[in-house]
Parts: structure tokens; C-alpha cells; sequence
């Protein structure tokens, strides 16, 4: 299933995506006098925390549904928010997980390769899917990009083995780790503040339930800026797949449902090409994980 938030007359709901319809997952709750097991809530954490219980009851009531449309709404004339706003805690992200961008990364910044790097970006980060990037040159001069698959861990859990590690997760969606380098870079190498500016998370457009991603490592990660090409490469190139990712990450850390974890970047990122490329007003930024979806933000400036 793809589970998304959309607003509607002022007020975000929570849907699933049937064809290029969207149900209320809420309204499909009541219709039938009983919501005590997905009761109807204003985002999507309450069916996260419901794990595969609440889901089965959600395609229990979709199959009972049918082809009736009282309770959607064309998928195209929806305004589409982010999926978890916010996420449960900090979105956690991680640092060179591609060998080729970890290569890219040290090169440019003339250092030895180093193990995946573990950081947080501040809730405040997240924006929708189709949300714009604002750009303010009093902030930051030099704002890249990063296509990353994003995880959504769906059950609490600490020093998670790797082979259970997939059993944990709820879904899959799309992040982009937007990030302001001359912050990162210049601020101490602070990692938390040049990737945590107001909005520069985008992520969505839903959330692709685990039953449908078979094997997270046979996924394409895309990047575009006004159509061009810049970062395409395969989740199989990751250095530490998603399930040791999860297993490190929970070493003595607990895992909550709603987590989101932000699981690298592949080659490609602005600041390491040659000449360095950054994002500026009028730019078109579009990132797609094959198979999951594609968020398409505008950048502007202030």
C-alpha cells in the first residue's frame, strides 16, 4: 500500500492511494461503525503504531470498499504533505554509504576514507513532497543536494539482529537531504546544523508498505536539477545495506515506531563536482527512488 497525508479544506488527513484515487483512511474507519482498531487520527503515526494489525484491517475494509468513490478523491487534485510530520525523534541519517560518494566526499575534501557517518536533522527540516526549497543567501551560499531512500522503522526495538532487522520495518519513502555546505564545512564540521535548515528535508510522496519493497537493495536512486542528470546509482552499491544499517543504528539505541532513517546518498552530490554546483532560485529539483516515487521541489529565493 502507499500511504500518504493530503490536506483538505485546511485539514491534513491521512489516505491510501487506490489507482489514482486517495481513500480517507479515517472516513474508511467509520463507514463501517467501528474505528477502535485504526481509529481515525490527523497523521500517519497512529496506523504506524498499529503495525501489521492496523494494516490488515485497512486492506480488509479497501476490499470491502470496492470500486465505490464516496470516500476519495483524485489522487492529481490533492495537495500531497509530507508523510511524517514529524517524524518520531530527529530523522537519522547516515554519511557515506555509497562507496563512489564516500570516495567523492573525501577527495574533496581531502580526507581518508572513513566508516558511514551517523547524524540527525532537526524535525523542522521536513517539508512535503512538493513543497518549495527556499534559498536565503544571508544563510547559506552553497545548498546541495542528496536523493536518499528513506526507511520508516514501524516496531521499538533495541540491539536488532541483522537478519530480523527487515521484520522492523513499516515502509520505504523518498528523502532528499538537502544540505548547506558552507555550514557543514565551515561551522567545526558541524553536520547537525548545515543539514538542519528549516525545510530542507523533503520527503514522499507516501510511504510504500514493506510487503511491497521485496529487497530494499534492488532500488535505483535518481537525482535531476531542470531535467539533468546528476546522481543515479543502485541501492545494491550501498556499503552497508538496510538491514545492518538497522541492526548498527539499534546497538544500544532504541528504535521507535514513526523513526525515519535517511540511509545515504549515492555520487553525484553538488559541492564534489568540479566546478562545485549548488542550488539557486528558479532550479527545479526532482528526486526519485524507482519503484517507491519522486518529489519534485521548486527553489526559491527569499
Amino acid at each position: 500500500m502507499r500511504l500518504l497525508m493530503y490536506r483538505e479544506a485546511g485539514v491534513a488527513r491521512p489516505g491510501v492511494v487506490v489507482g489514482e484515487e486517495v481513500v480517507d483512511l479515517a472516513a474508511l474507519a467509520r463507514r463501517d461503525g467501528s474505528g477502535a482498531d485504526v481509529p481515525p487520527a490527523s497523521d500517519l503515526a497512529g496506523v504506524i503504531d498499529r503495525g501489521q494489525e492496523g494494516l490488515a484491517s485497512i486492506r480488509s475494509r479497501l476490499a470491502a470498499y470496492g470500486e465505490s468513490h464516496e470516500l476519495s478523491r483524485p489522487l492529481a487534485e490533492l495537495d500531497i504533505l509530507a508523510p511524517l510530520d514529524p517524524p518520531r525523534g530527529n530523522v537519522v541519517c547516515i554519511g557515506r554509504n555509497y562507496e563512489e560518494h564516500a570516495a567523492e566526499s573525501a577527495r574533496a575534501r581531502g580526507e581518508s576514507m572513513q566508516r558511514p557517518t551517523v547524524f540527525t536533522k532537526a524535525q523542522t527540516t521536513i517539508t512535503g513532497p512538493f513543497a518549495d526549497i527556499r534559498v536565503d543567501p544571508a544563510i547559506s551560499a552553497e545548498i546541495d543536494w542528496e536523493a536518499e531512500l528513506g526507511v520508516v522503522i514501524g516496531r521499538r526495538g533495541i540491539n536488532i539482529r541483522r537478519e530480523d532487522a527487515l521484520d522492523y520495518v513499516f515502509g520505504y519513502t523518498v528523502v532528499n537531504d538537502v544540505s548547506a555546505r558552507d555550514i557543514q564545512h565551515n561551522w567545526g564540521g558541524q553536520f547537525f546544523k548545515g543539514k538542519s535548515i528549516d525545510g530542507y528535508c523533503p520527503i514522499g510522496p507516501w510511504i510504500v508498505t514493506a510487503d511491497e519493497v521485496p529487497d530494499p537493495q534492488a532500488l535505483q536512486v535518481r537525482l535531476r536539477v531542470n531535467g539533468e542528470t546528476k546522481q543515479d546509482a543502485g541501492t545494491r552499491d550501498m556499503i552497508f545495506p538496510v538491514d545492518e544499517l538497522i541492526a548498527q543504528l539499534s546497538l544500544g539505541m532504541t528504535l521507535l515506531p514513526g523513526t525515519l532513517i535517511a540511509t545515504g546518498t549515492p555520487a553525484g552530490v553538488g559541492f564534489a563536482r568540479t566546478p562545485p554546483e549548488f542550488l539557486r532560485p528558479g532550479d527545479v529539483m526532482e528526486t526519485e527512488v524507482m519503484g517507491i516515487g519522486t518529489l519534485r521541489n521548486p527553489i526559491v529565493g527569499i
